[in-house]
Parts: structure tokens; sequence; C-alpha cells
């Protein structure tokens, strides 16, 4: 369903009545347009706290971009943003400045004592309200539990606060902020993490951390066209919505993608598959000898899988005490236990290849809980819980994260009565729904080659929702 409400207030008399009545005014979102488009274009301020450790690298990464790049300058705790590179420029943050960013990267990595987090301060107040429409803000800081010390424990603990209170007040303007935690030495491991979260594929993505470890598998050569080029990928729930739309992003992104749905969505699945030059397969996963037909299913197609991702879900919802007993059985089954005994299967017969990705869908329902979700939400939450303990377990350079959505535009929120789907759609830093493209580029981010070092992670696409975490 169209956001009638979102079209109206991009408009000038819509705007006008908006401002005038104290109502919000969502920024419509850019999105990826075109498959090579830069990740990054305008202009873009690096600054830095002392003993920065990824400066350099987040220095060549933007040094890469058509993006004209800047080094902040003018404060003491901001010297080490010139290591930053050859392209980028020095730019007194203490003058008078002139012109719109399109991001702020802010590399606290090296910060050990808690005064030293006047850096930020230092770094944001000056440029933060120069930040242009669909902006980014990054900040990237040491992972806090490989900090030794509590007073660099407490300062990069402090960035998470910081950052989801930025997202907040850059929301207005269609702008984000998220941080990017780094364990020691794991620096290299950035590309495609700080490209992604500068880029129009995370405009529904806000508010976030994410950690980045090191990695058995190196970084891997990638064409940035087709990053998914020659890979294999299954997609369960992928006849419509969101799943619909992860297939064709990984299919854009190169991948050849398994369509797995519910045999009655046999035509649903053909059309999917046959638009995105796939594979049709037809399974219900709660069945007991579903893992085995899957598996046997990539046996047949003789290359494994690359990546897999568990979107298949439903809803039953009921109140605890007027739910029926199959409505809690068949969304554990469907939205948790099938996940585990497909893993499960593929990982025993060895067909998750070498650096392959095992990416799940959970909810926001899974870490705030919802009214009449018990079973929803439980699962939902099952879903992390899996998926942070098979991170601490999987060999061969093999990954697994999660995304959260919150109010996407799907068929089934466009059931709702209006008075909630508005609320939905309004209850975030970004005032409006995200849409199924946007859980499907973070799902690609995942995927990608050069995400080696991102596993165990859950990221939430919901704009920053004011619900959870």
């Amino acid at each position: 369903m169209s956001d009638l409400y979102l079209k109206l207030v991009n408009t000038s008399v819509g705007k006008s009545a908006a401002q005038t009545l104290g109502l919000p005014a969502p920024i419509s979102l850019k999105r990826w347009q075109r498959t090579d488009q830069p990740f990054i274009e305008g202009d873009v301020l690096i600054g830095a706290a002392s003993g920065a450790r990824a400066i350099q690298s987040i220095g060549s990464i933007l040094g890469a971009s058509p993006a004209h790049v800047f080094h902040a300058t003018g404060q003491v705790s901001l010297e080490e943003s010139s290591k930053a590179g050859s392209k980028a420029k020095p730019l007194d943050v203490t003058a008078e400045i002139n012109q719109r960013f399109s991001a702020l990267v802010f590399d606290a990595s090296g910060m050990k004592e808690t005064t030293e987090l006047k850096a930020l301060y230092e770094f944001f107040h000056p440029v933060i309200r120069k930040l242009g429409k669909n902006s980014r803000v990054v900040v990237l800081g040491l992972d806090p539990h490989h900090c030794r010390k509590a007073p660099q424990a407490a300062s990069q603990r402090a960035l998470e606060g910081f950052v989801r209170s930025i997202g907040k007040e850059v929301g207005k303007k269609g702008a984000t902020a998220n941080l990017i935690w780094i364990a020691p030495n794991a620096e290299e491991r950035i590309d495609s993490s700080l490209r992604f979260f500068l880029s129009p594929r995370s405009a529904y993505v806000s508010g976030q951390v994410v950690r980045i470890g090191k990695s058995e598998t190196g970084n891997m050569a990638t064409n940035p066209v087709a990053p998914l080029a020659g890979k294999v990928a299954l997609v369960t729930g992928a006849s419509r919505g969101i799943g619909e739309s992860i297939a064709e992003t990984l299919s854009r992104d190169g991948a050849t993608v398994i369509v797995l749905d519910i045999p009655a969505a046999m035509a649903d699945i053909e059309t999917v598959a046959k638009r995105v030059g796939g594979k049709p397969l037809a399974c219900d996963i709660t069945e007991a000898n579903s893992p085995r037909i899957i598996a046997e299913f990539v046996e047949d197609m003789g290359k494994g899988l690359d990546f897999i991702v568990h979107n298949a879900g439903i809803t039953r919802d009921k109140t605890l005490g007027n739910m029926p007993e199959h409505f809690w059985d068949m969304t554990i089954a469907v939205n948790l236990t099938a996940e585990e005994r497909i893993d499960e299967e593929l990982l025993a017969r060895n067909l998750i290849r070498e650096n392959g990705r095992i990416v799940c869908v959970s909810s926001i329902s899974g870490i705030a809980g919802n009214f009449g979700q018990t079973n929803y939400a439980a699962s939902k939450s099952g879903v992390i819980g899996y998926v942070e303990a098979m991170a601490r377990s999987l060999k061969n350079g093999i990954t697994i994260n999660a995304v959260a959505p919150g109010f996407i535009e799907t068929q089934m929120t466009a059931a709702m009565p209006m008075t909630i789907r508005e609320a939905g759609r309004r209850m975030n830093s970004l005032s409006q729904g995200g849409l199924p493209v946007d859980v499907a580029e973070t799902i690609a981010w995942y995927c990608n080659p050069q995400s080696a070092g991102v596993s165990g992670n859950i990221v939430r696409v919901c704009g920053q929702s004011l619900i959870g975490k």
C-alpha cells in the first residue's frame, strides 16, 4: 500500500501544513538505483580521535569513490584525521563552513579514556547541522569486548549511546547514523560494511551497531557491479513480499537463486524464479523430510550453496489465553525449528561451501515483544539466540547473521487497521515504513564476500524504531 501521507508532506502545500500542525514531515528516502552507482557521492568529512586504528583504511575506501573527501583540522584531538590519505583535503572545522555533507565519518577506535570522548563533540558539533538530506553518519570504534581496561571499555561503549541519539536527531533529514565496532587487527575487514552504511542500500537502517571480527578467510576480490557472481543462494519463503525482494536483489548482484516456498505457491515460485533466472523449488519446510529434499536438490545442481537465507515465516496471532495449541506449534515450527533442521542437514553434507553465508530473518517483535504475539515473538527471539550461538561454532569461514525488520510495507501491513498502520510507519526516526528491498539490501551486504568478518550480528531494518533496543 502506498504511503499517501509521505507523498503529501513532500509537496509544498503538505510540507507547510505539517509544519503548521506540528506533524512529522518525513523525507522520501533515496535507495539504490543502478548497479554501477557509486556507494557515496558529494562531500564527505572524516575525523579521528588520537590513536585511530582504522583511519587509513577509511581513507583508502573513500579514496576509491567519486566523493570529495575532507579531513577535519582545527582541533588537537582531530590530528589523526590527517592520516586519511592523499585524496582527503584539510578542512578547518573551527572556521565557517558553507558546504553540505553527504557523510560524516569518525574513527574513535583509538580512545582509551573517557575524557577523550570530547573528540566526538569537537568533531560533530560544528558540522552536524551541515548534513544534507539522505546523508550518513558512521562512527567506528574498538569492540568493547576486546578492551582490557575499564576506562577504555567505557569510552568505546559510550559510542553506542552517542550514535543511537545522533540517529534520532538527524532522522528528520532522511539521514542515518550507525556504529561499527572493530576487533583488534580487523581494520582491513571494514570495506563492505563501511560501503554499505554510507550507501543508499542502507536507507532504512539507522541506530545500529555492527561488530566486525577477524576471519579465517582473507578479503576476496569482487566485481562491484556483481559481487555475488558465480554464487548459489537458497531463499525460503521467496514467492512474494520480502522473500521475493531478497531473491531479486541477490540475483541482481550476480547470484543464482533457488526460489523455495510451499507447494501451494508453485505458480508464484515459478514466476519469481523465471524473472530472476533462478531455480524453483516447492517444499513445505515443516515436513520431516524437507531437509533431505532441499539437500538433494542442491546436490543435483552440483555446486553446493554459498548462501542460505531463512526468510520463510508466519504469524498466528492470539493472546496467550486464547491461542489454540496448533497456532503455537506451527509458528515455532516454521519460524525457528525448520531453520535448525535445514542447516543441520546442509552442514552435515558439506553443502554450504567455504566462506558461505547463513542469514536468518528475525523481527523487532523478537526484541521488544508484541501484544498477541507470544508465539511469534518467541520464535523470532529464538532466531537471535540461534544466530549468536552458531556464530561461535561455524567453521571454514562460514558466517551467520540476522536481520530484524520493523514496519515494512507488505501485503500483511496493508491489511492492518489504518490507525495501527500509521503508528507503525511514524514511530521511528525516519517517520515512515520501510520497503522489502531494505531488508534485501542488508542481506546482500551480509552475503558480500568481503563481509567475512561480519558474523553473529543482529541488525534491525526498522528506521530506528522507537520500540525495542
